[in-house]
């Protein structure tokens, strides 16, 4: 027995359950990596925590703005407004010429989201599973690479936190909260819009088409008071994406193309005609035909759903997001930062999680493992890195089908009644 007055020894279960310490665990590490690997850029090079990850591109989009030149204005952005202000806003904040303190305040924003993306999968994961399991996805998501790394290469865990965010409230019934979140989502990326799928399944027809419209006013009022200022400038965001050849995927393979998805020079963004230059070898299947399929598939499973509680609301929203990134015809590493929250909450098995550690292990090898290796070629994959390459992305497509695949058994499930 412990001594009056002295505190009782907590227990590992009573640790792992503590969420502040959680928190405080998930920030030190981070925090921790940027002092050790800060960020810099010496002669051009990038060195430091960012290598390799696209903040060196956003830096230099911001940049623009020294002189005086503003996006969806001045320039073209493949971005939506807000990541595409965003550039600007940091660069202006970090002082002009300042790599390092520009990486430092984009780090540390993306490194606010993902703490609220680690908050809302608990959340989440607690009102689907209990709170055991829930406490215990959120400790094996700080304990996962990809999103350690991820926030210091990319805008995506602002992007997951909008989708995240709207499925809380989409759970906890504030579908008028949850389409506002949408909406703001679907100005940083698009896939945020795709909830509208498990709205249009999981809701009643009224309710469905006024979540539709608010997502819609606010996306669209946006981008026409863009398009008012210059339609030149601002079109080349809806559709440069698009408009791209394919990458790192089994269709940039049947295509011939061996190269990431990055864009020319940053000086063309002043010239919109640059927004659509294919860079590499046309389409064998066209892109129409990939998104009916896609399409068709969608509405198969839409017809087939049978459980219709708050496990399959999140498997639908996440089957949504994944027949659309296998659908599409170039895949990016932070896409991860998207499926992983959504997968641990569909999956929360041995198997799933070891499913979705091989998925990491894959991708970062696949990206920057190989990638790296193509300097001398100018970053496409050439001789005896094409053989790996495409086992590399082949396996990754299998894993993405198999988890679509273990999603449409859960949607064909009756839930048991209590």
């Amino acid at each position: 027995m412990a001594k009056s007055g002295s505190a009782a020894p907590v227990t590992p279960a009573g640790l792992l359950g503590d969420w502040r310490l959680l928190l405080v665990l998930f920030l030190a590490l981070r925090i921790g990596l940027l002092l050790v690997y800060q960020p810099l850029l010496i002669d051009g090079s990038e060195r430091g925590i960012t290598t390799g990850g696209d903040f060196l591109t956003y830096y230099h989009l911001g940049s623009l703005s020294s002189d005086g030149l503003l996006p969806f204005r001045d320039w073209w952005s493949e971005f939506p407004p807000i990541p595409s202000w965003l550039n600007v806003i940091i660069y202006q904040l970090a002082g002009r010429g300042s790599y390092a303190g520009f990486a430092i305040l984009y780090g540390i924003l993306m490194l606010a989201c993902d703490a609220g993306n680690l908050a809302l999968l608990r959340k989440i994961g607690i009102r689907l599973h209990g709170p055991q399991t829930g406490t215990a996805l959120a400790w094996i998501y700080a304990l996962l690479l990809a999103p350690t790394v991820l926030q210091w290469w990319t805008f995506e865990p602002l992007v997951a936190f909008t989708l995240l965010l709207s499925l809380h409230w989409l759970l906890s019934g504030k579908d008028n909260r949850s389409a506002l979140t949408a909406g703001i989502g679907a100005l940083v990326k698009f896939t945020p819009a795709l909830i509208l799928g498990g709205v249009f399944r999981f809701r009643a027809r009224g309710l469905a088409l006024r979540y539709l419209a608010i997502v819609s006013a606010i996306f669209v009022g946006v981008y026409a008071m863009l398009m008012l200022q210059n339609a030149q400038m601002t079109l080349p965001s809806l559709t440069a994406q698009f408009n791209k050849a394919s990458y790192q995927t089994v269709w940039a393979l049947a295509d011939g193309n061996y190269r990431t998805g990055n864009f020319g020079p940053i000086a063309d963004r002043i010239d919109p005609a640059a927004a659509a230059q294919l860079n590499g070898n046309p389409s064998v299947i066209p892109g129409w035909l990939r998104l009916g399929v896609a399409a068709l598939t969608g509405l198969f499973i839409y017809a087939r759903t049978r459980r219709f509680d708050d496990r399959g609301l999140v498997a639908f929203l996440t089957i949504t997001l994944l027949i659309f990134f296998l659908q599409a015809q170039g895949w990016s590493p932070q896409w991860l930062a998207q499926l992983l929250p959504l997968l641990l909450l569909c999956f929360p098995t041995r198997d799933g999680i070891l499913g979705l550690v091989i998925l990491c292990l894959a991708v970062f090898a696949e990206y920057p493992f190989l990638w790296l290796r193509t300097g001398d070629t100018g970053g496409v994959i050439t001789g005896s890195l094409m053989m790996p390459y495409s086992i590399l992305v082949v396996a990754r497509t299998v894993l993405l089908a198999g988890f679509v695949f273990g999603l449409y058994r859960r949607l064909r499930q009756i839930p048991a009644t209590r």
